[in-house]
């Protein structure tokens, strides 16, 4: 059986520092995530850091689910930027998202 796993639609959370970076510094970025997954294409999310700072808006732009030269399930998501947050922005959305998706947040 082929499990796909939905993305929460708002969100976008990256687990490498580095894949962030080029999306804030390039404009454009993608991506890896572990096992096949559905992101929407086309549609504006916010993405987040690695420890769960709200930072930018970014639109999805593709998503690519294939098996890797390693044998691994894994998803690709391409994405673009649309901008980067205020820092009020971002403690307001961080704030939401650790209510909603992440679990108890100490500020």
């Amino acid at each position: 059986m082929m499990g796909f796993q939905t993305e929460f639609n708002s969100v976008c959370k990256f687990k490498s520092d580095q894949e962030l970076y080029e999306l804030l510094e390039y404009g454009r970025g993608k991506m890896v995530k572990q096992g096949f997954r559905v992101f929407p294409t086309g549609q504006k999310v916010i993405a987040y850091t690695p420890n769960n700072v709200a930072v930018a808006i970014v639109k999805i732009v593709g998503c690519i689910a294939e098996i890797n030269f390693q044998g691994q399930e894994v998803t690709e998501v391409e994405m673009e930027l649309i901008r980067k947050l205020t820092d009020e922005e971002s403690r307001i959305q961080t704030d939401l998202a650790y209510e909603m998706f992440f679990g108890e947040h100490t500020s």
